[in-house]
């Protein structure tokens, strides 16, 4: 797990990201197994090398610090309006001239994962990760970005990646494996259940539940999105959170046109299950209050090894 200084400033009930220090905290949570050969009967999961995976989806908080670095003049439109025109935005506030531009959220919006991002902002986070969250360059790093690639949807992860947006196998894995070895065993849910969860958000939560529209939202207006990890005890068998419902979430998938999305959302609850990819896609450049994203990370050399060790250890053991 990563952690990272972040320096914050608190005006008028407003946070906003103060312009010295850009360092985003991303919790990260290693997904191991590599010798997991077997994926389920969905044809999803298979991932034969180490990797993390945010713990979280990408906070409005961590976006708005990105916003602050990259774009003061937002030649890319990676500010959307809708963040807070529209009353299901994440809240992210635009002000000052082009140029000058300076961003704000709401403390109480910023642990709630960020929406109205395309897929290409998404890449353009990831390569500012990867790249030390310089304040230059947002188009070469874990992708090159390319207006001619771009038009004809073919970016694809460059083979140096430190950090970037997930696959689709990395998400399947990390949100339904059942973290038990070399096997194809997977949970239904990514709240390490095979039942569907509930909806609702309680303290302490008894686990198996996730923020979605049963006939009724989990929370209403202003947020609809909870706070990232509030069902505290329904996480995945890695340890990851909202998997199930929050938001959807974009994944490398390249169909057409199109790129793909998993995990469910606040406003429906159909799209939760591991069997579900029904028209799961939607155009990169669109940006949706149902649609934010989570990153991956390779992990550091000693993560590496401990990793190595343990699986070395569970090898020796079934060998017994």
């Amino acid at each position: 797990m990563k952690t990272k200084a972040m320096a914050v400033c608190v005006m008028a009930g407003i946070l906003a990201i103060c312009g010295a220090a850009r360092a985003v905290d991303i919790q990260t949570v290693p997904v191991g197994n590599v010798r997991n050969n077997g994926d389920d009967s969905t044809g999803y999961g298979e991932v034969d090398y180490l990797y993390n995976i945010g713990k979280h989806e990408v906070t409005a908080g961590q976006y708005t610090e990105f916003l602050n670095a990259v774009a003061q003049t937002d030649t890319n439109a990676l500010y959307h309006p809708d963040m807070v025109g529209n009353p299901f935005g994440c809240q992210i506030t635009q002000s000052g001239p082009s140029g000058n531009y300076v961003y704000t959220i709401a403390p109480d919006s910023a642990n709630r994962p960020v929406n109205y991002v395309s897929f290409w902002d998404a890449c353009r986070f990831a390569n500012w990760l990867h790249n030390g969250q310089g304040a230059s360059d947002t188009e070469t790093g874990a992708y090159t970005l390319t207006a001619d690639a771009i038009a004809a949807n073919t970016v694809t992860r460059n083979p140096t990646w430190r950090w970037a947006v997930t696959s689709e196998d990395e998400w399947y894995k990390a949100a339904y494996h059942k973290n038990n070895g070399d096997t194809g065993d997977y949970f239904g849910y990514p709240t390490s259940s095979d039942d569907m969860p509930s909806n609702d958000l309680v303290n302490p939560d008894p686990g198996n539940n996730a923020t979605f529209n049963d006939g009724d939202y989990t929370i209403g207006a202003p947020f609809y999105r909870t706070q990232g990890g509030a069902h505290e005890n329904s996480a995945s068998p890695y340890g990851t959170f909202d998997q199930a419902g929050n938001v959807f979430e974009w994944n490398e998938t390249i169909e057409g046109l199109e790129r793909g999305i998993r995990g469910g959302s606040f406003n429906e609850s159909g799209a939760m299950h591991a069997s579900y990819r029904a028209s799961s896609y939607y155009a990169p450049e669109g940006g949706h209050f149902i649609l934010g994203f989570r990153v991956s990370e390779v992990p550091e050399p000693a993560t590496l090894s401990l990793l190595a060790l343990g699986g070395l250890v569970a090898l020796r053991r079934r060998r017994r």
